[in-house]
């Protein structure tokens, strides 16, 4: 298929808002796309070269384009600023000029998808000095090769700006339409995509093996696989009377990652399918470290920990660590651990298909919790009594509540069943809205909160029949910068500090605080 072709396509699509006639569209040109052209064109669509979860970037910006434009059509800068400037698009500019010139039209080449897709990829993938003058030149040739209409849509590709208006699903929906004039198949397309969400591979597999080839989909290392979501649920009794005897785990408030280990090196993918292991070195050196497997892709929650008191930190703080710079120096400061909950592939068998008593079998025998990586708690229970007090334990350590999940459950990649339940504090149903609580202490603010002088503060209630006060949580966000002000200056005007914990103050040792304070 010519580029030319493929780009009559993207016209009809830019033609046109309504999700069925994008389906009708797509399905016709998957249809008409050879098995070898139908991956690469998949990814155009994308408006990448390469699957989402890849670091595959064009990095052209617009006065770039600028230059390459102008260097393929051999006109000066100011005549392409200036028709950018008209159209309000480099793509639709580009366009306009070729189809103002019968010296270019005379030069047009018969560009193929794939001729057309590997000088992409070779933009893309330019890189070291003197990469920028490599990738303006890589375009600028191949926008003095084609025609009006396949230029606007290579600007806009390679500007990242090539919005068709339809998602990865509508393009399942189509994958199924080529196959069957319905989409009756779009369930079965869409289960092997969760495993490998790679459109590229999806659609050519297809096209080769038909529905057939996607039956035997297993994960892959190094191809995320897309995260199994909980419902929700807002007290114990409920979660038993569901799914009955179910392991409960701790509910931390970090970073989802999906960790993919090839015997050598390291990936970190979040929930969005980002490749972040550059964010979290260590992380990566903590499974290199720790794994006793030659292959594996595991799931787990990343939190930060207060050096000092070994506690949890709040999200507010983990979130520091999701940065493209500085990131040694945060990573001192705000080291990470990772809690594992879950195996899905190891040493080259998949877990997926595998109920959670065998998948956390096989966990326990991967690591040894310790230094970075841990595995996280559970206890296995049918009390309804249990689940709510371990409930009360995760949350007065500062956690978000606790995950129930299935014993006999597999993991569906992708999707949001009951085999998974969270509870968290948000949705308890057993707290009142408003609690009478004193405030018992408070940590020392890190990051934008040392010049408050407090992060958090510790709050309780008063333990009647014990005369004591036992803790409830750490209370970390809802207050402006003025109010942290505030709470801090009543500490010192009023000389509530105080220079030891008081005997009535039951605090469990993972709520310890920096500052103690009468209550």
């Amino acid at each position: 298929m010519t580029f030319k072709r493929l780009s009559e396509y993207f016209a009809q699509l830019e033609a046109t808002t309504l999700r069925n006639k994008m389906t009708e569209i797509l399905a016709a040109l998957f249809k008409e796309a050879k098995a070898d052209e139908i991956g690469k064109l998949c990814y155009l669509l994308q408006g990448r070269v390469a699957p989402l979860f890849t670091a595959v970037e064009f990095g052209i910006a617009d006065r770039m384009m600028v230059r390459a434009i102008a260097l393929g059509l051999d006109v000066s800068q100011d005549k392409v600023t200036k028709a950018f400037k008209q159209e309000g698009d480099l793509g639709k500019a580009v366009e306009k000029l070729k189809a103002q010139s019968s010296k270019l039209k005379a030069k047009e080449k018969k560009l193929t998808i794939l001729d057309v897709y590997e000088i992409l990829y070779n933009v893309a993938t330019a890189g070291g000095s003197g990469s920028q003058e490599i990738k303006i030149k890589l375009l600028g040739d191949l926008l003095h090769d084609v025609d009006p209409l396949s230029s606007r849509y290579i600007v806009k590709i390679t500007l990242a700006k090539l919005r068709m208006g339809f998602s990865d699903m509508t393009m399942l929906d189509s994958l199924s339409w080529m196959l069957a004039g319905t989409k009756e198949l779009r369930v079965e397309i869409e289960r092997a995509y969760n495993v490998r969400p790679d459109l590229g591979f999806i659609s050519e597999t297809i096209k080769r093996k038909g529905i057939e080839g996607l039956r035997h989909v297993e994960p892959k290392v190094g191809t995320p696989i897309l995260m199994a979501r909980a419902e929700r649920m807002t007290n114990g009794k409920d979660i038993i009377e569901k799914i009955g005897k179910c392991a409960i785990e701790p509910k931390y408030d970090g970073f989802r990652l999906q960790a993919h280990f090839d015997g050598k090196n390291v990936e970190l993918i979040s929930r969005n399918l980002e490749n972040v292991t550059h964010m979290y070195p260590d992380i990566v050196a903590g499974i290199k470290k720790q794994i006793k497997a030659k292959n594996a892709i595991l799931e787990g929650e990343a939190i930060g920990i207060n050096l000092k008191t070994g506690e949890y930190l709040p999200f507010q703080e983990t979130v520091q660590r999701k940065r493209k710079y500085d990131i040694e120096a945060k990573a001192k400061e705000i080291p990470l651990t990772l809690f594992t909950f879950d195996c899905l592939y190891v040493d080259g068998e998949s877990f997926l298909g595998k109920s959670y008593i065998e998948r956390r079998k096989k966990l326990t025998e991967l690591f040894k919790s310790g230094e970075v990586i841990y595995i996280a708690s559970e206890e296995v229970t049918d009390n309804p009594a249990r689940i709510e007090e371990i409930f009360l334990d995760a949350t007065t350590r500062g956690l978000e509540g606790v995950m129930a999940k299935k014993l006999d459950g597999i993991y569906r990649a992708g999707a949001r069943d009951f085999n998974w339940i969270k509870y968290k504090r948000s949705y308890a149903s057993k707290l009142s809205d408003i609690i009478d609580a004193v405030v018992m202490g408070y940590d020392l603010g890190q990051g934008k909160r040392t010049s408050f002088g407090i992060g958090d503060f510790l709050i309780g209630i008063l333990d009647e029949k014990q005369d004591k006060f036992a803790t409830v949580a750490k209370i970390g966000t809802g207050l402006t910068d003025d109010e942290w002000r505030e709470l801090k200056l009543k500490i010192k005007n009023e000389k509530l500090k105080i220079d030891k914990k008081p005997e009535k103050y039951n605090v469990d040792k993972m709520m310890e605080c920096d500052v103690w304070v009468e209550p």
